[in-house]
């Protein structure tokens, strides 16, 4: 019943069916575009999770690397390319490996927590460099995705991946949403809040820290695996420190009050770096940098504080 009343559901429909609209309209670029902003705000989205709890990761390229590795290996090696079935295995593995280091990291907390979930991705990129049979740091080519035995031209490879995505992004939407509205949700700001009264309340602030880190390594995994299958390509730089610092600076961007706010700062990021780039090749960091400062001095909570009911103190 509450995906019918509520309004963030409502309108998280409606969206959905405007991308997917979309798909008869916007240009090729537009769509290649879009479908790998899709893809990082879903990674941005876990880490909006985290810092709703007053954590800060550092290392998320870590698992979108990950997703992005696994389909490559997957469909070069063992010659698996339906979308499903890689998608199952790269959270599979999102979700071994993210509860092996989660029990390390649900111990610490402010920059000893974002400094170390850094060194692990760096690990990951210091592995994969040296490791030739994956491509070095060149990287390599992944096969072309299909869907329950359906192989589609390569022409028309970028729609359907930009559809499956638009698709599968809003039903995560509606789930970290409802997720977000239940009791285990709130008590991520609660533990940011005062992490000792919480545990007063019978509640285990390292069990919920490790519950939230795994369900953003799987996001992170998942937005890594689209983004390989719209790319074609998987290299080492998906793990680079830089790569989760773009993260962060989504975040900002965006905001974190709204389950929407990470994917329409993906898309504005993507968009504003894409031109910054185009006008200028050689300095486009200079206007990344200059927008990541005027978001920090006036719109500290991020763009979606602009919205009328972020403004009175909502959240919604």
């Amino acid at each position: 019943m509450m995906l019918i009343t509520d309004t963030t559901s409502r309108n998280l429909w409606i969206a959905m069916c405007v991308f997917l609209l979309m798909t008869f309209i916007i240009p090729n670029w537009l769509g290649f575009l879009t479908t790998v902003a899709l893809a990082k705000g879903l990674v941005v989205l876990g880490l909006a999770m985290l810092m709703r709890t007053g954590l800060v990761s550092f290392g998320q390229g870590l698992y979108y690397c990950l997703g992005g590795y696994v389909v490559g290996i997957a469909g070069t090696q063992l010659g698996i390319t339906d979308v499903i079935i890689l998608l199952a295995i790269t959270i599979i593995s999102a979700i071994m490996i993210s509860l092996l280091l989660g029990l390390l990291l649900c111990r610490y907390r402010e920059i000893f927590f974002a400094m170390l979930t850094m060194a692990f991705s760096m690990i990951l990129y210091g592995i994969l460099v040296k490791s030739e049979v994956l491509g070095s740091t060149d990287g390599f080519n992944i096969e072309p995705a299909s869907l329950m035995g359906w192989h589609p031209a390569i022409e028309s490879l970028g729609t359907w991946v930009y559809m499956f995505t638009v698709v599968l992004t809003f039903l995560i939407l509606q789930c970290i949403h409802r997720y977000f509205k239940s009791p285990l949700g709130f008590t991520g700001k609660a533990i940011r809040e005062n992490e000792i009264r919480v545990e007063y309340l019978g509640i285990s602030p390292k069990k919920v820290i490790l519950l939230k880190y795994v369900i953003a390594a799987v996001l992170a995994s998942v937005g890594g695996a689209l983004t390989a299958m719209v790319a074609g390509h998987v290299d080492p730089e998906m793990a680079f420190w830089t790569t989760s610092g773009e993260f962060v600076f989504i975040a900002l961007l965006g905001g974190i009050t709204h389950v929407a706010a990470p994917i329409v700062g993906a898309i504005i990021f993507e968009i504003i770096r894409t031109f910054a780039f185009d006008l200028a090749p050689y300095s486009w960091q200079m206007i990344l940098g200059a927008a990541l400062l005027l978001i920090i001095f006036f719109l500290p909570n991020g763009l979606w504080s602009l919205l009328p009911a972020q403004r009175n103190g909502g959240q919604l």
